[in-house]
């Protein structure tokens, strides 16, 4: 069975950030982008896999790769920041909890 590699799209091409058994559910990867920002990299229980900004708005931390993620009532996958505990959509990078503030949120593929 051949690797597969989980890549991001940015700047409307696809970077590869790591080997797919790299991601655990429940467990975030950070990976440097090419323009210098950092994603967080995350793959939920389904399998489903999901990439926001690193940096936390609120604190300007690189951290939320090592954010919880959880769901919504509704089904919305979010990660909460470790350090003040917000919540971002992993789908839009919307704040749960203040919808003044976001993160970017990256397309996610793995081949």
């Amino acid at each position: 069975m051949t690797a597969m590699t989980v890549e991001l799209l940015v700047d409307e091409a696809w970077f590869a950030v790591c080997d797919r058994a790299r991601l655990q559910p429940g467990r975030g990867v950070a990976a440097l982008l090419p323009d210098g920002r950092q994603a967080a990299v995350f793959a939920d229980r389904a399998g489903r896999l999901y990439a926001v900004e690193n940096r936390d708005p609120f604190t300007g931390a690189y951290v939320l790769s090592r954010g919880l993620l959880g769901s919504t009532a509704d089904g919305r996958a979010y990660v909460a920041s470790p350090l003040l505990k917000q919540r971002f959509d992993l789908a839009s990078g919307a704040c749960l909890d203040d919808e003044a503030v976001s993160v970017a949120a990256f397309t996610v593929r793995a081949r």
